[in-house]
């Protein structure tokens, strides 16, 4: 006979579930827009994104600052400039990496998907007041913090 779940430690009460689970609700969400309408994947969509607010990265600055392993990063970056979305230059500072950035067609797609994106955040906030809303974002921050730098060769 195995031992019943108490409450405490079922799935539904473990943080990592519940941050995901929500995480993949609300990106499911916004990426139902930017796929009927761009053909975006959501790795696509957050190398985009990443890129359109910080400019030109390398890939491995991008795997850094989406917490995504590096695989993925490379076959949406690879996506993005088979599709003319965004296109690679050589790195100044380090002759063995290049720099990703958007192309003049990957901006105006990134800024005609920013407003859905952003209205559906709206949306989402909508049922928690503004203090709420602050509370929230706070409470993201402390806990990526507490958890700590990311190493992506943990994945592999």
């Amino acid at each position: 006979m195995s031992p019943k779940t108490t409450p405490s430690r079922s799935l539904a009460n473990f943080l990592p579930y519940q941050l995901s689970i929500a995480s993949n609700a609300v990106s499911a969400r916004i990426a139902k827009q930017y796929h009927a309408r761009f053909g975006l994947n959501v790795m696509e969509w957050r190398i985009m994104a990443v890129l359109g607010d910080a400019g030109a990265l390398t890939q491995r600055e991008l795997t850094q600052m989406t917490l995504m392993d590096k695989v993925p990063v490379n076959r949406a970056c690879k996506a993005l400039e088979d599709r003319g979305l965004a296109a690679r230059r050589p790195n100044e500072n380090d002759g063995r990496s290049h720099l990703l950035e958007l192309t003049e067609e990957g901006r105006s797609v990134h800024d005609r998907i920013m407003p859905l994106a952003e209205a559906i955040e709206g949306e989402l906030f909508g049922a928690l007041s503004k203090h709420d809303q602050q509370k929230l974002r706070d409470l993201l921050i402390s806990i990526r913090k507490a958890a700590g730098e990311f190493d992506d060769t943990a994945l592999s």
